[in-house]
């Protein structure tokens, strides 16, 4: 494999796996009220254009890392939905 490529894993390795420990948090937590669900939806969509254009130009990294990525934040969003507390009428 050339350096390039290389190069082009080492950050798909570090830019991907930043997302696991916030999917580990939310887990043990059972919370993910602190996140913001517009940031990760709007992140989540460029994630899915940065697969597209990985494809498009057959760029392995591109398209491994962001699979990866798109996985964790999927999980990321569920999580969001799944641990979010049922707001509290006005009494």
């Amino acid at each position: 494999m050339d350096p390039i490529t290389l190069l082009g894993f080492g950050a798909a390795v570090c830019t991907t796996i930043a997302f696991l420990p916030q999917v580990i948090k939310n887990w043990r937590t059972r919370s993910a009220g602190d996140l913001s669900f517009g940031t990760f939806t709007v992140f989540t969509f460029g994630v899915v254009l940065w697969l597209v254009y990985g494809i498009l130009i057959n760029s392995l990294p591109i398209i491994a890392a962001n699979v990866i990525t798109l996985v964790l934040n999927v999980v990321n969003l569920g999580q969001m939905v799944l641990y979010r507390k049922p707001r509290q009428g006005k009494a």
